[in-house]
């Protein structure tokens, strides 16, 4: 160990235990009744992708429940709505397809992950399956199912995620417009939280 730093796996396992039998256990290659019903419950996930160029990136979906749809027991399909346009995640999975998964359902303290494989498919029988209020999404994610399981509780229960008691007001962070025009030589608040507004309003599909 290195001034403080783990840099070998060795290292790691000298100040983590092995891994208990049932967290080895629990991960199987294919999604069967128990993760189809969380994922038919979720309506938001967290994707981790890697650039390949040492890079990485974490994006958050969401749409109402459901809105990720299983395919056959290996593979899942993920609308992409309309966004930023930076397509991080796309570029990224174009250069290495590799994709981490986290699915939450509120009030559901265990969570959903998935590793697995992603291509993007502009497929019109996928893209109409996935179509809210007649509007297509910009493409499809379908992702090849490598692992799954669930995750324990613990990380949820010590942020208290789900417990509307510690929610924060809204006013004690800025608004998105503010945070733009402290960041952005030139920008102003007023009417980047002016387009905002309409944009969460008319632009979410």
């Amino acid at each position: 160990m290195t001034e403080h730093t783990i840099t070998t796996v060795d290292e790691l396992y000298s100040v983590y235990k092995q891994p208990g039998e049932r967290a080895v256990q629990k991960e199987i290659r294919k999604l069967d009744t128990h993760f189809r019903n969380f994922i038919a419950l979720s309506p938001f996930l967290v994707m981790g992708t890697d650039g390949g160029d040492g890079t990485a990136d974490a994006s958050p979906r969401g749409d109402a429940p459901g809105f990720v749809t299983v395919l056959d027991d290996k593979t899942l399909a993920i609308p992409d709505r309309p966004g930023n346009n930076r397509l991080d995640s796309l570029i990224n999975i174009i250069r290495n397809p590799a994709v981490g998964l986290i699915f939450l359902v509120p009030g559901i303290n265990e969570t959903l992950r998935i590793n697995g494989r992603a291509t993007i498919s502009l497929d019109p029988a996928l893209m109409e399956a996935h179509a809210v209020n007649g509007k297509l999404p910009r493409s499809v994610l379908k992702v090849e199912v490598m692992s799954a399981y669930m995750h324990c509780a613990k990380a949820l229960i010590r942020s208290k995620l789900w417990d509307p008691e510690v929610q924060v007001e809204r006013t004690v962070f800025p608004t998105l417009g503010q945070v733009l025009a402290d960041q952005i030589a030139g920008m102003d608040a007023e009417q980047s939280d002016a387009y905002l507004e309409v944009a969460y309003k008319e632009n979410l599909y």
